[in-house]
């Protein structure tokens, strides 16, 4: 902005608003997600047509929808909420991006200056305290111009090893005020590059050319393209089964690989007895281990060593066991694969998945991985099904993504994200019935913007998941985990989506590949008998 001082000089200007959008840019962020309020609108009046803006109709939609956004296009997301309010809704999905270690940043709107210490509405109250334990860091900016300090530093932090959330609080009157333009400057001009690269793979390597019966465990933090290529390379020069770790959200091998043996189960116990049959663990990329159902068993057999691979020295402190390198796995699997021995142990047999029965878990999942491309992403939020999803046919990295934290109603708006991130491939938004009703209104942001998303709602009427944790726990079933009533079709129509019931296996089949040239987000409900 340009304006003239008493004596006629034209200087340049430029405004904390504009300075944000400045900062924005200069980090990659590409666009902006969120549900406003009167505090932001400031914020939302000057964003230029290189930020889009995608308005979600609730705020756990809006986190989820940046989180499949940036996890599939590799930059920061970006988050625009109300307050304390929107802040709260969003909790939730929060808990997913969080686990799951996304960069992501969340800007709340805070109350003008003067009224936050009188306690007016839609004040903030504490804000800085409010997304703990979630976030790796949140701020509040003491004067107008420390607004884009604090951003660049909420997105720098976002992207950095271990990668996470962060939360920044600006006060509605901040954003006309004058920007600090040396700080400006300054703040456009600094960057940090990378994650540490592993050192004492060496040490690994060692350890995996003396074992007998060593066994590959990966996460999601070896789904990169360079790691997905070195952990296939890895299995077949070491001749290593490979499993993936219990509730990954992402599936960093190819599930037709004949090393592939599945996802390890989330109790203690049933993890330890599939690793008894090895005296070497490698676990790369993924917390050792995100552990759910109950189990009196120990963690790890005592002849079985295990070593580990995580860029995030906190999962490495809270693990049970193991000896942990700190650096990036995909790194670690490269290096691993370049300096280690090759074996002549025999290669393991491909899995055979049994017959399914009709109108299963298993028959609905085949059903749609007839009709899938190769290249399709999926957002998989089927609880019941979890341990089934490798009856898809995953190829390539990238392709598959799963609510990392285990909240509901993350996936279907995941899935408008990973679209828009990549109109290049086909999305699938594999979705339970229950799941469905927790954040519905990402349908309309679907609709708004022609989003391609083919949704599959998979129906059993009832929490399935939770009678069988039920049955596990031995508490006694009641109408509380019945779904009945319910039209999700209806629901979709309503939101403006074309919808189909699918009555038979193959219609389904037919509806989900004819997704791949869709130009419009549709649904199809599929009744699990």
């Amino acid at each position: 902005m340009r304006i003239s001082d008493k004596s006629g000089y034209v200087r340049l200007v430029t405004h904390v608003s504009e300075a944000f959008y400045r900062v924005l840019r200069h980090h990659g962020v590409k666009a902006v997600f969120g549900n406003p309020g009167s505090n932001e609108l400031p914020f939302l009046t000057g964003l230029p047509d290189d930020l889009p803006y995608y308005l979600a109709l609730q705020e756990g939609a809006a986190i989820a929808m940046a989180d499949g956004f940036a996890q599939a296009s590799g930059t920061t997301g970006f988050v625009n909420l109300h307050a304390a309010s929107g802040t709260g809704n969003a909790m939730g999905c929060l808990t997913n991006a969080a686990a799951g270690h996304t960069p992501m940043v969340v800007m709340a709107g805070q109350q003008a200056r003067r009224y936050v210490p009188v306690g007016a509405m839609l004040t903030n109250a504490d804000a800085t305290k409010l997304t703990d334990p979630l976030v790796k860091w949140s701020g509040e900016p003491l004067r107008p111009q420390d607004g884009p300090a604090l951003l660049s530093t909420a997105l720098l932090l976002a992207a950095s090893a271990p990668r996470g959330v962060t939360y920044l609080s600006v006060p509605l009157d901040d954003w006309d005020e004058l920007a600090d333009e040396p700080a400006l400057t300054g703040l456009l001009d600094r960057s940090v590059e990378g994650t540490p690269v592993v050192q004492a793979v060496g040490e690994l390597k060692d350890a995996l050319n003396r074992a007998d019966t060593p066994v590959l465990v990966l996460g999601p933090g070896a789904d990169t393209d360079d790691g997905f290529e070195a952990a296939v390379a890895l299995a077949e020069k070491a001749c290593l089964p490979v499993w993936i770790a219990p509730s990954a959200p992402r599936a960093p091998f190819p599930t037709r690989h004949p090393s592939y043996r599945g996802v390890l189960p989330s109790a203690a116990g049933a993890v330890a007895d599939i690793l008894a049959a090895h005296d070497l663990v490698i676990c790369v990329g993924a917390p050792v281990f995100r552990y759910h159902a109950p189990s009196r068993v120990g963690f790890l057999p005592p002849d079985t060593r295990l070593y580990a691979v995580t860029d995030d020295p906190g999962e490495a402190a809270r693990a049970p066991m193991g000896r942990f390198l700190i650096g990036d796995p995909a790194d670690a699997l490269v290096r691993l694969l370049d300096t280690c021995d090759k074996s002549d142990r025999p290669l393991p047999k491909g899995r055979l998945l049994p017959d399914a029965e009709p109108f299963t878990a298993e028959a609905i999942l085949d059903a749609v991985d007839h009709g899938k491309p190769d290249n399709a992403v999926i957002a998989f939020e089927w609880t019941s099904a979890d341990l089934l999803r490798d009856r898809l046919t995953i190829t390539r990295p990238t392709s598959l993504f799963y609510p990392a934290a285990g909240g509901l109603g993350w996936g279907l708006p995941a899935a408008i994200g990973l679209s828009l991130a990549r109109p290049d491939r086909p999305v699938l938004a594999l979705i339970g019935d229950g799941a469905m009703h927790y954040t519905p209104s990402a349908l309309w942001t679907a609709a708004r913007h022609h989003v391609p998303v083919t949704f599959v709602i998979c129906a059993n009427h009832r929490y399935r998941a939770l009678e069988e944790f039920a049955d596990l726990l031995r508490v006694p079933h009641g109408d509380y985990l019945d779904l009945g009533g319910i039209d999700p079709l209806a629901i979709a129509r309503g939101y403006g989506l074309q919808t189909h019931h699918a009555e038979t296996l193959k219609d389904l089949t037919e509806f989900v590949h004819e997704g791949v040239h869709a130009e419009e987000p549709r649904l199809v409900l599929v009744d699990q008998r």
